[in-house]
């Protein structure tokens, strides 16, 4: 308890500091001079991989604006990538004719941008930003400056960048990375801002430790893995969700909440994969669709404490919500359950019953069945912001795209992590539908048609992050997290899907998160 306070008072002069540092940089950058511009860029792009921009929220806003109507054009590849990243992180949807300058006459990168290191590994970044419905220029970069940087050079940001670029990453999660990456270069980064940067993740880390706590004694308490052997009963998984989606420390409680409709998406799925009959699990539905809680009883035990329980977290999650935004979600939260409810019993059927869907259908249904929207839709009342008749209406209903993206994104991975090349799909998938639909197709070819599908889907994610929203950001930003979390929980490499090799690396996180400090 005392280094925990030491810690803080450390924190709170730390982050004086660098507010001091900031703000002197923000100063100059007012001036418009190119070296002054870059430099508070630099400091931005620093403060978010250290996972230190929420200290600096409306500052940095105001910097990305002003950069977004009154910057001129750079011949600098580094600038010029930075400032386009930096831009359509932000939400800004600034334009990718700034490449323009370094395309030869034959529509190619200028080949002399192989010496430009640093340039390329912020073009790599940029490139992941490509939306559809723009020409090619940004997929063209990323081949571009990956075959530029296979091998890599000694900069160690190159492999690391390689491995893991920002838009498809959670900087949250590789903050001790980033430090010693950047461990004495003094070049753009002050010792004062690597200080702040391991203070803050240790005090956010006592954060994060109460939350897991809550969140296993709310499972433990609720008694529902009793009975359900088969079941999984991975609280503390299920909480790397909310902490990956929800990177502001002060959203302690919301992550806490979000951590339990999330238990009951993978506790429901099971139970439709493994323990209910196909006259149960209709009956089931049937109930949940009516939300008759006084039917409950008609279940088989297990279903009933699971609907039981269900009933008390959505009755408290939106006790909670309009008791602190005024609005009552409890409806709307009924129907998203009974939607996925529905999406589970079609595939029970499908499987149970032997009559295969077509790719197409499959896919349909299993973006629903992902579980993405009722999470989604919890975070959406929970956060509380842009609480309007019209908003509710959008994500209750039709999933919206920058829901249906993110659950399109999860649904193809899952599906992928389940392949190899002995595959045979008795379970069903995606690649397994599109293979009874391709027969000349190869499980490799299969599994390259769903990567490029996925590819595409980013760029369709990518367009809603960047086009009017009547979503609040931090709605969408959360939205996008999701997404960058989905390979880390369902994680397959182009030549191995198989998830075990993947599993060990979401464990690592949880103890990097979690349980290992950095010294101070």
């Amino acid at each position: 308890m005392q280094d925990d306070v030491s810690n803080i008072d450390k924190h709170a002069q730390k982050l004086a500091e660098v507010k001091f540092m900031f703000n002197q940089m923000e100063e100059e950058a007012e001036d418009q001079e190119e070296g002054n511009s870059m430099k508070i860029l630099r400091m931005i792009d620093a403060l978010q991989r250290l996972g230190l921009d929420h200290h600096f929220e409306e500052e940095i806003e105001a910097i990305l604006k002003r950069q977004y109507n009154d910057t001129g054009p750079s011949h600098d590849l580094f600038e010029t990538s930075l400032r386009f990243r930096l831009l359509r992180q932000q939400g800004y949807r600034t334009s990718i004719d700034v490449f323009q300058k370094f395309i030869n006459k034959e529509g190619k990168w200028e080949s002399k941008l192989g010496q430009d290191i640093v340039g390329l590994i912020e073009l790599y970044e940029a490139s992941y930003w490509a939306t559809e419905g723009e020409s090619t220029i940004l997929d063209e970069a990323g081949k571009f400056c990956a075959h530029k940087l296979d091998p890599p050079p000694t900069d160690p940001l190159a492999d690391y960048t390689l491995r893991h670029p920002l838009h498809r990453s959670l900087p949250k999660f590789h903050v001790k990375n980033y430090i010693t990456i950047f461990h004495g270069s003094t070049k753009h980064f002050e010792d004062t801002l690597m200080d702040l940067a391991r203070l803050d993740f240790n005090v956010n880390q006592s954060i994060c430790q109460q939350e897991v706590v809550q969140v296993f004694e709310w499972w433990e308490e609720l008694g529902l893995a009793d009975g359900l052997e088969y079941a999984r009963n991975e609280p503390i998984k299920w909480y790397m969700w909310p902490l990956a989606i929800l990177t502001d420390p002060k959203l302690s409680e919301e992550r806490v909440d979000l951590a339990k409709p999330i238990s009951f998406v993978y506790l429901i799925d099971d139970i439709f994969d493994v323990y209910g009959s196909l006259d149960q699990l209709t009956l089931f539905t049937e109930i949940i669709d009516r939300w008759d809680i006084a039917s409950a009883d008609q279940l088989p035990n297990y279903m009933m404490k699971c609907f039981t329980s269900l009933h008390k977290v959505t009755n408290d999650i939106g006790y909670k919500v309009y008791n602190r935004h005024g609005w009552n979600p409890v409806h709307s939260l009924r129907q998203a359950w009974a939607k996925l409810f529905k999406a589970f019993l079609v595939e029970a059927m499908w499987l149970k019953g032997g009559e295969w869907p077509s790719a197409e259908e499959y896919l349909k249904n299993g973006i629903v069945s992902s579980g993405v929207q009722v999470v989604l839709v919890h975070l959406f009342f929970l956060l509380g912001q842009g609480l309007a008749q019209s908003n509710v209406d959008l994500v209750s209903g039709d999933d919206p795209p920058v829901i249906s993206s993110v659950a399109k994104i999860l649904r193809l991975w899952d599906d992928l992590s389940a392949t190899n090349e002995e595959y045979d799909g008795e379970d069903g998938s995606y690649v397994y539908f599109y293979m009874l639909e391709n027969p000349q197709s190869s499980i490799h070819e299969a599994r390259e048609h769903v990567m490029r599908m996925i590819e595409e889907t980013w760029k369709q994610l990518n367009h809603e992050l960047l086009s009017p929203t009547p979503f609040p950001l931090v709605f969408n930003r959360a939205a996008h997290n999701s997404a960058k979390m989905v390979p880390l929980m369902y994680g397959c490499d182009d030549d191995d899907a198989g998830q075990d090799r993947k599993l060990p690396k979401l464990k690592d996180h949880i103890n990097a998160m979690l349980f290992e400090s950095i010294p101070i």
